[in-house]
């Protein structure tokens, strides 16, 4: 069966700095019509940042949204048209003051897709040094640098402690790929 749905019309409700929001009309695979609510995002990108003592670099930043801090991955929203790769080494400089010799595509997750358009890429750095000039956050990110060992960030994802997804996926990611 083909489960695409069909767009016939769109409204647009909200453009922000951040994502877009718009309504739109559509024809499902059984010919009926609906409509979809679509937050659009540009996506991002996060960085498994493993150092030589196989500690993950992360961050601890208070989220707005839900109201709470998390550990995380580094991570940032990636520009229009922007390579994620180049993303991810900006992100990993500006947040943890790190640069990385090996910088390889992980995977990708889609966080919300019933109704968000934003795709994460999750990217593995080794070989950490100091970044020249170090840490540069952006204007009104506070954030604190964490390093963790893998097994114990590891046991943090299967506890609950950790609840970020980007975080849970690269993090489970690597534990499957060195199991």
């Amino acid at each position: 069966m083909n489960l695409t749905e069909k767009t016939l019309s769109r409204k647009d409700i909200f453009s922000g700095r951040v994502f877009n929001i718009h309504v739109d009309t559509v024809r499902l695979p059984n010919a009926a019509t609906t409509t979809r609510e679509v937050v659009e995002h540009h996506g991002g990108v996060a960085v498994l940042a493993l150092d030589d003592e196989d500690h993950i670099l992360m961050v601890r930043q208070f989220r707005y949204g839900a109201g709470d801090s998390f550990l995380e991955l580094p991570a940032g929203k990636l520009e229009r048209g922007e390579d994620p790769a180049k993303c991810g080494k900006r992100e990993l400089r500006e947040e943890t003051g790190m640069d990385a010799a090996q910088y390889s595509y992980f995977t990708k997750l889609y966080p919300t897709p019933a109704y968000c358009s934003e795709c994460i890429y999750i990217y593995l750095a080794r070989g950490l040094t100091p970044a020249p000039g170090g840490q540069n956050l952006d204007a009104g990110e506070f954030l604190d640098v964490v390093r963790v060992p893998f097994d114990k960030a590891l046991g943090m994802c299967m506890s609950g402690e950790i609840t970020d997804a980007k975080t849970l996926v690269g993090i489970l990611r690597y534990a499957r790929e060195i199991s």
